[in-house]
Parts: structure tokens; sequence; C-alpha cells
């Protein structure tokens, strides 16, 4: 009769132990997190060139006739107008008979002396003679640089070519930081053998009068996303050889699912997302996505 108590107060104790000793589950751990949405905004990249400035055309003023120069008052980088007198040469002849000529006939108005004159605009960029010089018919006294010739000459490497097209709109910007616009007048039928650049002509209209040899830098549109979809940087992930992009986004408040996404431009800490088509309401990871797994457990974190 003892034993069978004492094997019914076993029975009694041991499911009290077991329930002592229950083991509990784990609980879910959740990825505290932050989110951001889509962003539709342009993103324009620039490609920047050095310009040097020059004049492509000089018109070289030569004596009209064997002489001795007179009224000769021009200073290298003077401008000048076309037509205006840059200097007169008054022969040997007149230089030995004077006035006689006259003297003898009143009428005949014997002076000796050629005018000369521009025949374009723009600026004295050599004098190679100086007044009571003789020059010999033909000999180069004055060289003006056209004015209207003015131009920057742009070396492009020939893979860009594309990039800049005839007639494209481009910014010159000045040592100073002054920004002109400018466009592609021309493009030169040839290639530097050892750059593999192919020059090309920027006019500036409308401008002021700037030095020759001048070096700008020219900033011109390389792209341009008009309504480009924009995450910041931090909302795209990728593998160690950068061969796989993704985002984690959120299906409901604590759940976030692996995305692939495919990249366009990077610009400013932004990022182009080219697809998939995200929503504007779309809620992406930008904080604690780091080796998230797909449908990893979250907690977002309200800013």
């Amino acid at each position: 009769m003892k034993h069978t108590f004492l094997y019914f107060g076993l029975l009694m104790v041991l499911p009290a132990c077991h329930d002592a000793v229950a083991i509990k589950e784990p609980e879910e751990v959740h990825t505290p997190v932050t989110v951001t949405n889509i962003r539709h905004e342009p993103m324009i990249t620039y490609l920047e060139l050095n310009a040097t400035a020059a004049f492509l055309q000089q018109s070289v003023v030569k004596a009209n006739t064997s002489g001795y120069l007179q009224t000769l008052h021009l200073r290298q980088g003077e401008a000048v107008k076309a037509g205006q007198l840059l200097f007169s040469i008054k022969t040997r002849e007149a230089s030995s008979i004077g006035n006689a000529v006259n003297l003898l006939d009143s009428t005949f108005k014997f002076s000796g002396v050629n005018p000369v004159r521009a025949g374009s605009s723009g600026y004295v960029s050599q004098l190679s003679h100086q007044s009571g010089d003789y020059v010999q018919e033909g000999e180069q006294v004055v060289v003006i640089s056209n004015q209207q010739s003015f131009a920057f000459l742009l070396d492009v490497p020939f893979e860009l070519r594309n990039v800049v097209p005839l007639h494209k709109a481009v910014t010159i910007i000045l040592p100073d930081s002054t920004q002109l616009p400018g466009f592609v007048d021309a493009i030169m039928p040839s290639v530097d053998p050892a750059a593999q650049t192919q020059r090309l002509v920027l006019k500036v209209p409308g401008t002021a009068p700037l030095p020759e040899n001048l070096v700008a830098k020219v900033r011109i549109e390389k792209t341009n996303h008009p309504h480009a979809a924009t995450l910041p940087k931090e909302a795209l992930l990728t593998n160690e050889t950068q061969s796989d992009y993704w985002v984690m986004k959120l299906t409901n408040e604590s759940t976030a699912v692996k995305v692939p996404v495919n990249k366009g431009l990077e610009l400013n800490g932004r990022v182009e997302i080219l697809s998939p088509a995200f929503s504007d309401s779309d809620r992406i990871l930008i904080s604690g996505n780091y080796a998230l797994g797909d449908t990893a457990k979250v907690s977002v974190n309200l800013p």
C-alpha cells in the first residue's frame, strides 16, 4: 500500500516539473530602419574642357607704293574700324621735288602722299615700322586681327565628337567666373595625329572684346534626363563586384523585400532608377538596409 501512494505522488509531481522548465519560443527580431520615397527631378551631366581664344583671320596692310611713312600713330593692341586712316606714304620723288610742281602749276595739286586705310575692323596685332621709315611697295606695315573672326578653339577627343555636334549651345566660363553663351560654329575636318582630338570653333555672339590666347573653360551638356526617378545613394545596395544592384522596399509595416534595379546617372548624392518603375507612395529603405535578406522583418523609425 505504501508503494502505491508513492507511485501516485510521482505521477502528480512530474507534470508540474515539466511546466516549470518549459522552453519559451524566441522573439522575432525587427531591424530598425528609415525610409524614403521616389523623387522625380532633372538630372544633367556636363563635359568640361579648356578652349583658347583666337582671331581666325588677320588683315595684312602693305605699302601701296615706295616711300616714307607719315602719320603712323597706331599702337599695338589698338582698336581700329574699317575705313580708318592707318598711315600715309610720301614718295621719294615728292620728298625730293617738294612743292616745286605746285608752284609751277597750281591746278596740278601734286602732293605725292598716298593714304592707306583699314579694310576691316579689329585690333592692331603687329606693327612692323614707325613714322619716318622708308618702305618698299608691297612691304608689310600693319597686321590687323579681324574682330569678326574672334572665336574660342576647343580640342575634343574624337570619341566624344557626338557630344558636341554642329550648332550645339555651350557655356564658356572665363577665368574671372564670367559665363558667356556660345555655340559650335564649325568643326575642322582633321584630327591631331598625336592627341587624336578634333578642333571645334566656338563663337560667342555680342560679347565685349576679349584678348587672344585667353584660356577659358567650356561646359557642354552631355546627358539630360528632365524627369528622372531618383533615390538617395544610401538606398542603393550592390554586391562585391558591383554587377547587381537592388533596393529594399516595404511591403507592409514590418516586412521589407529585395527589389533588383537598373541604375542610371549618379549626381549630387542621388541615383537615377531606370527600372522598375516605382510609384510615389512606395517606401524604400535608406538606413538599416545593409545586409538585410529578402522578406526581412523591420521596424520603421519615423523622422
